[in-house]
């Protein structure tokens, strides 16, 4: 069985004893003495650092139906400081009630996956493996049990059968405790006579299973996409929410003008409140899109390099302005991203915008993919690190053996758990688990997924018999700049090295594809001995 770490990122704040006598402390509660949960977070953030900050008073001492009780304006100013609203190394969290009680978790399993295809012919986009051990769905499910956030529903609509697999495999027998508070559930879609459509998008999938989410009584959902790498603390992302009194706060991606026209663009006022929102603009377009990031809390240098931000897909809702807008507001709207956020906006609801300046990749390509589990290979520090013991990635226990290497000559790689490597040479590449490379192979600049199951001696033997190839990569084999997905029966002296340089091309029958120059070989696919690529 797997154990849960819970790590040092979120919880309570210990405080110091106030310097007044033992009468005077047994007259006062200790959010009288100290004006509550964040302002106490506020006294300990301005001992730590000399940034200003200051915040709208808040209570969150009770949760009644998703309904947060907030004191009278008249007791603090309604001020917003720019900083609160930043994800930053220096900052700590003090939610009340805290997330494992007050947040529902809410990951989106993606559409068809086509941009990714074939690696999504047989398992949903959230599946696909990473980073030789992991799936792309620990990433989301990780970043919420680090940030205390215990009650997860995951909604799938394709190809969903792997995904389930792990996920129960992974979660469902470490999460409740003797309380049995905690979860990771599966919802796939279906119809009823109310929903007749599969899922249209993702706010439909939400509208379709709010009758199931609005019966967790919590102050607001979290809603997360299933296909992004990246590590973050969820606390302080619902703590500026519950600081600034938004309705809805979205995740915002400082970038510069290069990569600002593949993605949605928001502009924000002086408060970090978006007001407009363009979907990959130009030219004119795209300069009317600029804002001062230093508002979130980027240095002047960094602001000047990253005039823009883009919405991450990550979004903070108040759970009854979440009920509200899909039942009441936009019940015909399919999309948070184009639809329903941009729609809060027009009516005047307060959209916040949360700044995370760090690591981000959205897996929805062949050659993001590839580019971004190679990046784990890195030197001196890869661009996304599993390697985090204060927020470590979880996945399923598959109790293998270490990995065997036999006189290999392996460089600048990540190999997974269960591989025997025997006398090849493997550089700047990724070796998923159970992979199996015989004498004399090259790999170079390529992933390797790996294999679900182990042939016996046997099964190896029965097969060469019949002229057939293992599971694995065969003797004196060269494969350059490739992807070789689950299960692919890859024979003796196969050149995989896209060597007429071809950008795309579709091939299934033959067994792979190659998109953006990367050659792709399809799960369980037979590469016969002696074949050329």
């Amino acid at each position: 069985m797997m154990m849960m770490i819970q790590s040092g990122v979120g919880g309570g704040v210990t405080s110091n004893k106030a310097a007044t006598s033992t009468t005077r402390l047994a007259s006062f509660s200790a959010s009288q003495i100290f004006g509550g949960c964040h302002e106490r977070d506020i006294l300990l953030k301005k001992t730590k650092s000399s940034v200003p900050f200051a915040h709208r008073k808040t209570s969150h001492s009770n949760i009644t139906d998703g309904r947060r009780r907030r004191k009278s304006s008249s007791t603090s100013p309604h001020l917003v400081c720019p900083k609160a609203v930043s994800d930053s190394s220096y900052s700590q969290t003090c939610l009340d009630p805290d997330a494992s009680h007050s947040v529902l978790g809410i990951i989106l399993g993606g559409g068809a996956g086509t941009r990714l295809y074939p690696l999504t012919k047989k398992r949903a986009k959230p599946a696909v493996p990473l980073g030789a051990n992991y799936r792309l769905i620990d990433i989301p499910v990780s970043n919420c049990l680090n940030s205390n956030i215990s009650k997860i529903y995951v909604l799938t609509q394709f190809n969903s059968a792997s995904l389930n697999r792990h996920l129960s495999r992974a979660y469902a027998t470490n999460m409740g405790g003797y309380k049995n508070e905690g979860f990771v559930e599966v919802l796939a879609a279906q119809q009823s006579p109310e929903n007749p459509d599969w899922f249209q998008g993702t706010a439909d999938a939400v509208r379709q299973y709010l009758w199931l989410l609005e019966e967790q009584n919590v102050l607001e959902y979290l809603v997360l996409a299933g296909d992004h790498l990246y590590r973050m603390d969820y606390e302080k992302f619902i703590q500026a929410h519950r600081e600034t009194d938004a309705d809805i706060t979205v995740a915002a991606l400082p970038m510069d003008e290069k990569r600002a026209t593949a993605f949605g663009l928001m502009k924000i006022d002086e408060e970090g409140r978006i007001i407009e929102f363009s979907e990959k603009p130009k030219g004119d377009e795209l300069q009317a899109m600029k804002v001062d990031t230093t508002i979130l809390g980027l240095d002047d240098k960094r602001a000047k390099e990253m005039p823009f931000i883009a919405s991450m897909g990550i979004y903070v809702f108040s759970k009854n302005v979440m009920l509200d807008l899909l039942r009441e507001k936009f019940p015909g709207a399919n999309d948070f991203g184009s639809e329903v956020i941009p729609g809060a906006t027009s009516i005047g609801l307060r959209v916040q915008a949360y700044l995370y300046d760090g690591y981000w990749e959205d897996i929805g390509t062949i050659e993001a993919f590839y580019h971004a589990n190679l990046g784990i290979t890195k030197k001196p520090v890869p661009d996304f690190s599993f390697y985090d013991r204060s927020a470590p990635i979880y996945t399923q226990p598959r109790y293998l053996p270490p990995s065997k290497m036999l006189d290999a000559d392996v460089t600048n790689s990540v190999i997974g758990e269960g591989c025997v490597i025997k006398k090849c040479k493997i550089h700047h590449s990724v070796v998923g688990l159970r992979s199996c490379i015989s004498e004399g192979a090259i790999i170079e600049d390529t992933l390797l997924m790996g294999a679900d199951y182990y042939e016996t001696d046997a099964d190896k033997r029965v097969l060469e018999a019949k002229g057939g190839v293992a599971i694995g990569i065969g003797k004196n084999t060269h494969i350059k700049r490739a992807i070789i997905d689950k299960n692919a029966r890859i024979g003796d002296n196969v050149k995989i090295i896209n060597s007429d340089n071809v950008e795309e091309a579709a091939r299934e029958t033959d067994g792979y594809f190659i998109k953006s120059g990367i050659v792709t070989i399809i799960k369980d696919a037979l590469i016969p001995s002696g074949t050329i690529i």
